[in-house]
């Protein structure tokens, strides 16, 4: 029997995970909330038995494939020995080795000597919204602990403890962690298990449900949402991932929203192995990344590429599989809404049509290949790099190329075997043994397996490959058909995106167009489009212009206001959408049947 329940603001025992405590935390830090006007976190890290000459480090990147240097954000960064410890404080010093690493030593000369206790406080900026970052304002706390934690690189794996203290009147805690012995506190076996668990504070709604033996929470920062069919779609695409795979890897999980002030091109989500963090700007958005984060349970969490692992705080760690970590995740993103009828076809369908478009529009898929695209993703923090000039994608072609091998599988096998199936025997063969896969090589030997025949040709041609993919003769195995149509759509002359904290900021200026023309630069920040703040509202708008419309902007340049109204040019684009044919054959229409429904037969 399935048991929904919701509650809101219950005591903070409730919002805690359940199980197995540490015997002993030996490193322990303590994060004050008590400067949310200033975003400032104030961190207190308490380390036990450490000789001088102990390295000390803050994670150069996390959450994201980018090397964020979180350093910069450090203030007041001082080391002193705990109050039990003999040692003098006069001249004990963190010493920087780069800009992300100290080590605990003295102004004076001094040996290593014995071992002793020592404490390091600093303080740390954050106020970025969303999942791949910290947030700490009068609303709420957000805290990927990777973000602001320091770590003894050589003891990574020891117990840890972390206690919040000045937590607002009225704040509550959530985070999938062992509560600890004190309020306010947590408790990880490990630092990389603590720093793949983030912590929301503030005054959240809680909904709860139980699905496959395990417990789910939803945490939701959000206003004037529908919670119950939100909860109900979000249970119907989880219960159909667990009965996919085989049922959870995990007693609990946890899965933390905030919808409403994220932009549409803004937002996303974060993974973690019992737990996600999603920043939507609507209802359906939200259950969209949650269906993406959710399968990240298996794939990639723990259907691992030896390329991620151990996981390296200091640098870039390059892998060729995202192709397939993040892009057939997304694929079963869309399986699982279809499939668990959050989604009907044609809404399957058209997100399908929109994936291709987007590729067949990105000139750089002529010579990037999706593995190519995969070890690239370290260069993705550069507004250029996402020209599609210059890259594709590991997500749209990867979650392409996912539909893509499903029909193939299905078709070899007149619809016996899928990539259902592949992703189970994956999850056999390496999550459930504790092995890491190495990349495409042990992909395609797995689709091998299922399938019964060699998959060469279809990995050397369209993963490592570039050739185009032919959607034609893989979508009529399927019995579908892939129409193609002329439209001349309003191009505005210039390319935007996301720049420091919340602005927005000009990246490319077209040559030729009107931005060009009336002196718009790259670099500069914009404020408002038609005489409004940057909003969801605004970029329906756009999408609605024509050819010739009239786009009045305003920026901000060497802290100068400046307004621009541009005469919008026009280009042509090719508008795909896909349609079933109207008398398949008896196989054609159990491959369409199994893809959209998820059976074999």
């Amino acid at each position: 029997m399935i048991r929904f329940a919701r509650r809101f603001l219950v005591p903070l025992i409730f919002l805690l995970a359940i199980g197995a405590r540490p015997a002993s935390a030996t490193i322990h830090y303590t994060i004050s909330l008590e400067q949310p006007d200033k975003h400032m976190f104030a961190v207190r890290m308490e380390i036990p038995q450490a000789p001088l000459g102990t390295t000390v480090a803050l994670p150069a990147w996390n959450a994201l494939y980018q090397v964020r240097d979180f350093s910069y954000r450090l203030r007041d960064l001082h080391a002193a020995p705990a109050e039990n410890s003999n040692q003098s404080a006069a001249s004990l010093r963190l010493i920087p080795v780069d800009k992300q690493t100290w080590t605990i030593g003295r102004t004076t000369p001094a040996s290593a000597g014995a071992s002793a206790d020592f404490v390091i406080s600093y303080e740390i900026e954050w106020n970025d919204p969303g999942p791949f970052n910290s947030q700490l304002n009068a609303q709420h706390a957000f805290v990927n602990f990777a973000e602001i934690l320091m770590y003894l690189p050589e003891r990574r794996g020891e117990d840890t403890q972390v206690t919040f203290e000045h937590v607002p009147a009225g704040w509550h805690l959530a985070a999938e962690l062992t509560p600890g012995k004190t309020e306010n506190s947590f408790t990880a076996d490990s630092y990389d298990h603590l720093v793949d668990a983030p912590v929301e504070a503030g005054t959240f709604s809680q909904l709860a449900f139980d699905e496959a033996g395990a417990h789910f929470r939803v945490i939701i920062d959000a206003k004037d949402f529908n919670a119950p069919q939100f909860e109900s779609e979000l249970h119907r695409v989880v219960k159909y991932e667990l009965s996919m795979m085989g049922g959870p890897p995990f007693h609990e999980y946890t899965f933390f929203f905030h919808i409403g002030p994220y932009l549409e091109v803004g937002g996303g989500g974060m993974e973690h192995s019992n737990c996600t963090a999603i920043s939507a700007s609507s209802e359906p958005g939200a259950i969209s990344i949650a269906a993406h984060e959710f399968f990240h349970v298996w794939n990639v969490k723990r259907i691992r590429p030896q390329a991620l692992e151990p996981v390296d705080y200091t640098k870039e760690q390059y892998t060729r599989a995202l192709w397939f970590s993040e892009g057939l995740t997304s694929t079963y993103a869309s399986f699982a809404q279809v499939r668990a009828g959050v989604w009907n076809d044609r809404q399957f369908y058209g997100d399908l049509a929109d994936q291709l478009q987007r590729l067949d529009s990105s000139p750089a898929r002529k010579w990037q290949s999706v593995e190519e695209s995969s070890l690239d993703a370290w260069l993705e923090k550069y507004d250029p790099y996402y020209s599609p000039d210059r890259s594709i994608s590991y997500y749209n072609k990867g979650q392409i190329l996912g539909v893509l091998l499903d029909i193939a599988i299905r078709d070899d096998t007149d619809n016996k075997k899928s990539l259902d199936d592949v992703m189970r025997g994956m999850n056999e063969q390496f999550a459930k043994r504790g092995r890491l896969y190495n990349e495409s090589a042990d992909i395609r030997a797995t689709v091998e397996q299922i399938a019964g025949k060699s998959f060469e040709e279809f990995f050397s041609r369209y993963v490592s490959g570039v050739e185009d993919l032919p959607y034609d003769d893989f979508f009529a195995r399927a019995g579908l058909r892939l129409n193609r149509s002329n439209q001349t759509k309003a191009d505005y002359g210039f390319r935007f995106g996301r720049g420091p904290g919340s602005s927005w900021i000009v990246s490319e200026i077209l040559a030729g167009s009107s931005a060009e023309s009336a002196g718009l630069r790259t670099g500069d920040e914009l404020i408002q489009i038609n005489g409004q703040n940057i909003s969801p509202a605004v970029f329906r708008w756009l999408r609605e212009r024509v050819p010739g419309d009239t786009l009045p902007l305003k920026i901000r340049r060497d802290s100068q206001e400046m307004d621009f109204s541009l005469k919008m040019g026009s280009r042509d684009v090719t508008q795909y959408s896909i349609e079933e044919i109207a008398n398949p054959t008896e196989k054609q229409r159990r491959i369409r049947e199994g893809m959209l429904r998820g059976s074999t037969n």
